[in-house]
């Protein structure tokens, strides 16, 4: 399975954040991660609805972890951000010929959901701690 850009720059987001005491500017997190400025706010904006992420606007401002965050299920964001779809279209355009009889459907429903839930356990809290901590807090610093 392959999660969409969004939801990746999403979870290395708040990874960031997790390891952060201090604010991270969008342009920081945009360069951290080599993203484009735009989507990456778009990403920011989306984890802050959610109640993840704190922002404050203008000079000084940026982007922190909510409290929320760290003992937020990776699973069950990683659910959220991936929406509703599956892992093959059997409906598109045209329509899969074999989708009346086809048993790869169900049987990958089963496997994205146990991706899921294996994620389940996992928190943000988690993906931050140490020893990937340490690299967290050395980029989007400047010497």
């Amino acid at each position: 399975m392959r999660l969409n850009r969004s939801t990746d720059i999403g979870l290395r987001v708040l990874m960031l954040c997790a390891a952060r005491d201090d604010r991270l500017t969008v342009d920081d997190l945009s360069e951290a991660l080599a993203v484009p400025r735009n989507h990456l706010a778009k990403v920011v904006q989306t984890l802050q609805h959610r109640g993840l992420l704190e922002t404050v606007r203008g000079r000084g401002g940026g982007v922190r972890l909510a409290a929320a965050g760290l003992g937020e299920s990776v699973g069950a964001l990683v659910r959220s951000l991936e929406g509703a779809a599956e892992v093959v279209d059997c409906d598109g355009d045209p329509p899969c010929p074999l989708r009346g009889n086809c048993r790869l459907r169900g049987a990958l429903r089963l496997a994205q959901e146990a991706f899921y839930a294996a994620l389940d356990p996992i928190t943000i809290g988690d993906l931050a701690a140490p020893p990937v901590r340490e690299t967290l807090l050395s980029i989007g610093r400047r010497p």
